[in-house]
């Protein structure tokens, strides 16, 4: 089969062939790091981590860049709130990031540049557009330098707007712009900004616009043509537009694919901070939800599509995982983890549709089911096949529960063997309590291990724990 991939430019969902066979090369843009991530901005980075684990599912080899935003107009007004320097709040920021990813089971980028290690690439760039009359440096003494927008007829493809009913880009003042509409290109140092936010560049002292900086690190990591340039819905005009206007119009023909994927929002709104309803991985652990679930509660939904964030909606995945996980626990303790099974038919037709993981989890819910009424009879063989090709399905979604990533190691696996024995002890009372038929202290110890968090269930081989509800 053939993956089918949903294009912002064409507005079609086309087949997917890369640049170069056996090889594709991908753009994410990431974080502006005035602030910790919410998870919000999280979902973008699970969602393309399912895309790049089905290419490398199907044999090809990904390069996969995703940018960090370390300078910025919004970055800039923290530190002078803050009376820090920018690029603390943004390493500070970028650790976070990290380890949230790192939680999140998000595989690592190829590279993940930062943009200030960018400003030569931006300079060659923008000298380029200066020379083919498609940017202009002000007049205002101001040392900034524009797009012309009206210079690039196709501007607006992307998002479907003409030029002619457009705002104006907000991005700097006025009056150096020929037009209302031109963007910014690289932004002179301002008197009242901080002084270590610039640098050098031919055009006086300043600071790259936001728009270049991707362009640049697309061209110096993926170079002049690449093959998906993924991001947020909300980017797509006017950040993905002007990237699109800037490339060509510098002769790079820059992305064949434009991915986008839709936004986590709050009672209708965007989530963000300056909203005050933006939620981190602390506030969902408070929620008794741990990472993986927050992961598969992403991926149930198609990554195009909307989620609208409830307690109750993300408590029920939560729930819905459990199951899935109690299943490849309970199997692998009959007939051992074994190795990662073929994929089913169902399932793959479902990823390669615009990764449909919606339907692809209903093909895994299917053949769950059967590993459970296998290990209801007995039948062995049917619960280790079924287990294999469960495991392989939860792991192109990043969920398998025997993963090392969500089973712990270091300080966690230290963790898990003190909890073991201390349930084991309470175990060993409840089992002792049911010897003399004391049913009232076994149920004692059963309901305080449940008000923990630790539901024991009672079956022919014994008694067995799990974090979490019971089914």
């Amino acid at each position: 089969m053939t993956l089918r991939l949903y294009d912002t430019a064409t507005r079609s969902v086309r087949d997917f062939v890369p640049r170069e066979a056996g090889k594709v090369g991908v753009y994410l843009c990431g974080l502006t790091l005035q602030a910790p991530p919410h998870i919000g901005h999280l979902r973008s980075g699970v969602n393309y981590d399912v895309l790049r684990r089905w290419l490398l599912a199907a044999g090809f080899e990904v390069t996969f860049i995703r940018n960090v935003t370390d300078i910025d107009d919004k970055i800039l007004v923290k530190a002078m709130e803050q009376g820090r320097p920018f690029w603390s709040i943004a390493y500070e920021n970028e650790l976070v990031l990290a380890e949230s990813y790192r939680a999140l089971n998000v595989l690592p980028p190829t590279y993940e540049p930062r943009a200030t290690g960018h400003i030569p690439e931006m300079h060659q760039l923008i000298a380029r557009l200066i020379e083919t009359g498609h940017a202009y440096p002000a007049t205002d003494g101001s040392g900034d330098v524009y797009f012309d927008v009206a210079s690039w007829p196709a501007y607006g493809s992307l998002s479907g707007q003409s030029p002619e009913d457009m705002q104006s880009a907000g991005d700097a003042p006025e009056r150096g712009k020929r037009d209302p509409r031109d963007f910014a290109l690289w932004k002179g140092a301002k008197p009242d900004e901080p002084a270590d936010a610039y640098w050098p560049s031919p055009w006086g002292r300043g600071r790259p616009g936001w728009h270049i900086e991707c362009s640049a690190m697309c061209w110096r990591y993926l170079g002049a043509e690449f093959d998906i340039h993924g991001g947020g819905l909300d980017l797509t005009f006017p950040h993905h537009e002007n990237e699109i206007a800037q490339s060509q119009a510098a002769d790079l023909p820059f992305a064949r694919w434009w991915v986008h994927h839709g936004l986590l929002s709050i009672g209708g709104a965007k989530m963000g901070k300056s909203l005050g309803n933006a939620l981190d991985l602390t506030y969902v652990a408070s929620l008794g939800v741990r990472p993986v679930e927050l992961r598969y509660y992403y991926a149930a939904a198609h990554y195009r599509s909307r989620i609208d964030y409830s307690e109750d909606s993300l408590r029920e995945s939560a729930v819905a995982y459990r199951r899935i996980e109690g299943f490849v626990q309970r199997a692998a303790e009959r007939v051992g983890a074994g190795q990662l099974g073929e994929l089913p038919s169902g399932f793959v037709a479902a990823m390669e549709d615009d990764l449909n993981t919606s339907a692809a989890l209903a093909v895994l819910h299917e053949v769950i089911r059967d590993g459970n009424t296998a290990l209801t009879t007995g039948d062995d063989v049917t619960v280790r096949t079924t287990l294999a090709a469960a495991r392989a399905m939860l792991d192109i979604l990043g969920v398998d529960p025997l993963d090392p990533a969500w089973t712990g190691g270091g300080r966690a696996d230290d963790l898990r063997g003190v909890v073991d024995s201390l349930i084991a002890l309470a175990l060993e009372q409840r089992a002792q309590a049911r010897g003399r038929k004391d049913w009232a202290a076994a149920d004692a110890v059963r309901d305080q291990l449940k008000q923990a968090g630790v539901v024991v269930e009672d079956t022919p081989q014994g008694p067995r724990w799990t974090i979490g509800e019971q089914d």
